[in-house]
């Protein structure tokens, strides 16, 4: 996908992604995945290039990590914040073969698949051949995306609905992608698959600065790059966004996005094939 088609690109993409990632979540992620101490990895889609000098810290002081990512601007981003000893960052497109890249033992794959909603399967095949024998493949994505609220008046629903479908369909977003996961791992071959689902987006009560910032960025990026119409709203957009506004400022507002999380490992006959 090139960086002009990715839903919330916009000049303060790589601070959102950086505000939003938390190290204690990637920690326990990829500990139960396997990562390990001397393991090469790749961050594919590494983004802002937070979460890749997070996973660095886990296979150091002997593993190396390579942030791979389609847009140049956030490589550079990672490249200048994370850069050093023992992690590197590329700019490739992860839907074209990666071969030259060598083996790992390791690949992560989180928050990527859900903006490749036709392609995602394909991209798996091609990462799977990147394993090492007895390399672990983790694939991390959220299911119901964005579509998970109570307390929303009925125009607010149906509009939010008819919203995601329109991105679904035009930008290739995938909301249900974290359902999918598990099959990906199994099609192509990949033993010991081990599937893990929680929170992600928890939200009830008074509003944290974080959360409030990264909701109001999907709105005012995603939404008005939709091209969505909002006929609900005599006021059009701006109308919608502000009662959206309210309503996940109201303390009593619950919001939730489950996270699954699947790994599943390489054998040498995958590898061969």
């Amino acid at each position: 996908m090139s960086e002009n088609r990715y839903l919330m690109e916009h000049e303060e993409e790589a601070r959102r992604l950086d505000l939003k990632t938390d190290r204690a979540a990637v920690n326990r992620q990829a500990l139960w995945a396997g990562v390990k101490p001397g393991m090469r990895l790749a961050d594919i889609g590494c983004g802002s290039g937070k979460t890749t000098s997070y996973l660095s810290d886990l296979v150091k002081p002997f593993g190396t990590v390579l942030g791979l990512d389609a847009s140049e601007t956030r490589v550079e981003h990672a490249r200048r914040l994370y850069g050093g000893d023992g992690i590197e960052f590329a700019c490739r497109d992860i839907s074209l073969p990666l071969v030259d890249l060598g083996g790992f033992d390791f690949i992560w794959v989180r928050f990527l698949l859900e903006y490749h909603r036709c392609g995602a399967a394909a991209i798996v095949k091609n990462l799977t051949s990147l394993l090492n024998p007895g390399g672990i493949l983790c694939l991390i994505d959220l299911d119901y995306n964005c579509l998970s609220h109570y307390g929303l008046s009925p125009r607010l629903e149906s509009t939010i609905n008819e919203l995601m479908a329109t991105v679904e369909r035009d930008f290739d977003f995938d909301p249900y992608m974290g359902r999918k996961l598990y099959s990906f791992l199994y099609d192509n071959g990949l033993e010991n698959i081990a599937v893990e689902m929680a929170p992600h987006h928890l939200i009830y009560g008074e509003l944290s600065d974080v959360d409030a910032y990264n909701w109001t960025q999907k709105l005012e990026v995603a939404a008005k790059r939709s091209g969505f119409p909002f006929t609900e709203y005599s006021g059009g957009y701006d109308e919608f966004f502000g009662e959206f506004k309210d309503f996940f400022a109201d303390p009593r507002r619950f919001t939730y996005t489950p996270l699954i999380i699947c790994r599943g490992t390489a054998t040498m006959l995958n590898i061969e094939c």
